[in-house]
């Protein structure tokens, strides 16, 4: 099958869209709102875009509490989301009202980030402090607006847990991230294998 996204149908039972671009990296996002609630939301939107100096990217259907908290406060933490944090993780994502805590509301314990606001998830083998850098709105080629936005943030501080550290580099056998295949269906990491990248011919 084949269609176009803009204006056919696809004639299937549910929309396969979120099923194209699989596994996509959970972004467990933490920010603080005006009042100070700790927002705590994923988004499979998401991903790290540069590595020196490391950025990051997500982005939602609409305007949620991440990205107005995160243009207001011009900061906001990324989570890892674990296989043993799945849970929570699912609670977290629902539609909670502006001044309801989803962190408080899962039961997660959070602790002080050294250089933002925002509190890191303690469970969470990696965190990521970011800065506010700017939020980029998506328009179609015939100018039409989008529902959807991104919000880029620069990594000005990381925090790796000791234990997934094996021999100089993070084991992800030992941290199991999840990942979002589309529909209900996710994803855990269990299984690893290197490759060695191919010589560039000259």
């Amino acid at each position: 099958m084949d269609y176009d996204p803009r204006s056919e149908k696809h004639g299937l039972k549910h929309d396969p869209t979120t099923c194209l671009v699989v596994p996509r990296p959970i972004g467990w996002i933490t920010s603080l709102n005006p009042t100070g609630i700790v927002n705590l939301a994923p988004y499979s939107f998401f991903n790290l875009v540069s590595s020196r100096p490391p950025f990051l990217i997500f982005s939602s259907s609409g305007r949620k509490h991440s990205q107005r908290n995160a243009e207001l406060s011009g900061e906001f933490v990324f989570n890892l989301a674990t296989f043993d944090l799945r849970t929570e993780m699912n609670i977290t994502g629902s539609d909670h009202g502006e001044h309801v805590s989803e962190a408080e509301l899962a039961g997660l314990e959070m602790v002080p980030s050294k250089v933002v606001k925002a509190p890191r998830v303690k469970r969470s083998p990696i965190t990521l402090e970011c800065y506010y850098n700017k939020t980029v709105e998506m328009v179609s080629r015939d100018g039409t607006q989008n529902k959807s936005s991104l919000v880029l943030g620069e990594v000005v501080r990381v925090h790796i847990e000791d234990s997934v550290i094996v021999d100089g580099m993070i084991d992800m056998a030992r941290i199991r991230p999840l990942s979002r295949l589309g529909y209900m269906d996710f994803s855990a990491i269990d299984s690893v294998f290197e490759m060695k990248r191919v010589p560039a011919q000259t």
